[in-house]
């Protein structure tokens, strides 16, 4: 066998076990998914729900609270990122850090500071290599988040929401996640969680025809707040999460499936090459055979004379 078909035979067969393996990984993702879209649906109604509550008990008092009160000079803005903590998922990773940054750029034309919290090790990795400050970061769970990590990542952002500016707190929190749409769709967004637009949500609720609940507060509408604000920050950041996680399953699969397509179409054109190759060789073998042939013959016919 000559060398450059043992050349392609090597490179043919290193191809395919990649592609064994990135039709492993497409599955796995794919059924991923499923399960991921079911913790969306499941989380919805309560944070709709709880959001709906908070709405009442803000209108239906004037207390002043950093869950629905809006601060006349915003200075500070805290902004928590979700990346994923694997790659192989294209650009899932950094259309939500490009989406970050340009939230990041309005802020800081606002005249706000930015505190950034990242979530998955992409986005650490991508501020930590350009040598940004980083608030706090969590890593571990992006692929599969349960309420107890939207509660660690909650946290800090709520004491910071809480906290007077001058002593290192906080006017607004953003997050910047990557909203799951559909299987082939997958959108990197920003949205303001504090304080809460009262406007919006009545307009969202009158829209759908929905009538806000009256409540009696016990003890009192501030009190109520106090209590439902860590639950409201927490729901928000775990149906992001959840979103976050579904898109990147959704985006590994699509990338999987383009790297194992583009596996196949190589391994067509190194068997093409390859046999191009072994036919030049029959033909080179041949050849060299016809020509001993004649060569014999003539030096026989040499010999009888």
């Amino acid at each position: 066998m000559g060398a450059q078909l043992r050349v392609y035979k090597r490179r043919i067969q290193a191809v395919t076990a990649t592609k064994k393996i990135t039709k492993a990984m497409e599955m796995i993702a794919a059924s991923r998914i499923v399960k991921a879209q079911r913790k969306v649906a499941a989380s919805k109604p309560y944070a709709t729900e709880l959001t709906r509550a908070v709405t009442a008990v803000a209108t239906g008092s004037n207390a002043k609270h950093p869950l629905t009160t809006e601060v006349d000079a915003p200075t500070r803005a805290a902004v928590l990122l979700v990346t994923s903590d694997r790659g192989l998922a294209g650009g899932y990773s950094s259309n939500a850090i490009k989406a970050a940054e340009r939230l990041r750029e309005r802020l800081a034309s606002e005249g706000k500071e930015v505190d950034t919290y990242i979530v998955g090790r992409k986005g650490v990795a991508y501020y930590g290599f350009r040598e940004r400050k980083v608030e706090d970061s969590w890593t571990g769970f992006t692929d599969n988040p349960a309420y107890g990590d939207a509660k660690r990542v909650a946290a800090p952002l709520i004491e910071a929401i809480q906290k007077d500016t001058a002593e290192g707190g906080v006017d607004e929190l953003h997050i910047v996640f990557t909203e799951f749409v559909s299987m082939m769709t997958q959108n990197a967004v920003d949205d303001r969680m504090l304080p809460l637009s009262l406007d919006e949500v009545a307009q969202e609720s009158t829209r759908k025809g929905e009538i806000l609940p009256l409540f009696d507060f016990e003890p009192s509408a501030e009190d109520v707040l106090d209590a439902l604000l860590p639950r409201y920050v927490e729901s928000r950041i775990y149906n992001a999460l959840l979103q976050a996680a579904a898109s990147e399953h959704a985006a590994r699969r699509r990338a999987m499936k383009s790297a194992t397509d583009n596996a196949g179409d190589l391994i067509k054109s190194l068997s093409r090459l390859a046999n191009a190759a072994r036919q030049a060789e029959i033909t080179q073998e041949i050849s060299e055979i016809v020509g001993g042939a004649s060569a014999l013959a003539d030096a026989t016919a040499g010999s009888d004379k």
